[in-house]
C-alpha cells in the first residue's frame, strides 16, 4: 500500500510540474565528451551526464552503501544497465570514475564514484527535472541529483563504493 502512495503522490507531484511538448526549455549542447554509451551535455548550464538517447542520469546517496532502488521506484527511475567492460571503457574514455554493480536482480547498473545510475521516467533529452526531486519508496527516501561531469552528484563530499563494492 505505501508503494501505491508514493506512486500516487510522484504522479501529483509531475502533473504540478507540468508537460512542455517543445522538450523543455533546457539548451543541450555537446560539451564534446562522449564513450557513446554516456555523455557529456549541458543542459541549464550544467554540464551533466547523459545516456546515449541525451537523457540526464541521477543518483541518491542513500544508495552509497546499497541498491535501495527497487520495485516500484524503477517505474520512476531506470536503472542504466552495463556491462563491466562497457564501464570500464566509459570511465577511460570520459575520464570519470564510472564502474558497475550488481543489482538485486542480477543486472548490472553503471555507477558514477559507486553510486547507482539512473534516467528520470519523466522526462526526455536535454531535461533536468528530476534534478532535486524527492520520493519515498519501501520507506526509504531518495533525493535525487543529477550526475555532473565534475563527478558525483551535486557536491557530496563523502567516498562511496565502486566495483569492489559489498552490494
Amino acid at each position: 500500500m505505501a508503494g501505491v502512495l508514493a506512486i500516487g503522490a510522484a504522479a501529483l507531484v509531475l502533473a504540478a510540474c507540468g508537460d512542455d511538448d517543445s522538450g523543455g526549455d533546457a539548451t543541450t549542447a555537446n560539451a564534446g565528451a562522449s564513450s557513446g554509451l554516456v555523455s557529456v551535455e549541458n543542459v541549464d548550464g550544467a554540464d551533466v551526464l547523459a545516456d546515449a538517447g541525451g537523457r540526464t542520469l541521477y543518483s541518491a546517496d542513500v544508495e552509497k552503501m546499497r541498491i535501495r532502488c527497487t520495485a516500484a521506484c524503477t517505474s520512476f527511475w531506470d536503472p542504466v544497465k552495463v556491462s563491466a567492460s562497457e564501464a570500464r571503457s566509459a570511465a577511460a574514455d570520459l575520464d570519470l570514475d564510472l564502474g558497475s554493480v550488481k543489482r538485486p536482480d542480477g543486472e548490472r547498473q553503471l555507477t558514477l564514484e559507486g553510486l547507482p545510475l539512473y534516467t528520470f521516467t519523466e522526462e526526455g533529452p536535454g531535461q533536468l527535472k528530476g534534478d532535486g526531486f524527492a520520493d519515498d519508496f519501501n520507506g526509504t527516501h531518495f533525493e535525487w541529483a543529477a550526475a555532473t561531469a565534475g563527478g558525483g552528484s551535486e557536491p557530496s563530499g563523502s567516498e562511496a563504493p565502486s566495483d569492489n563494492s559489498p552490494y
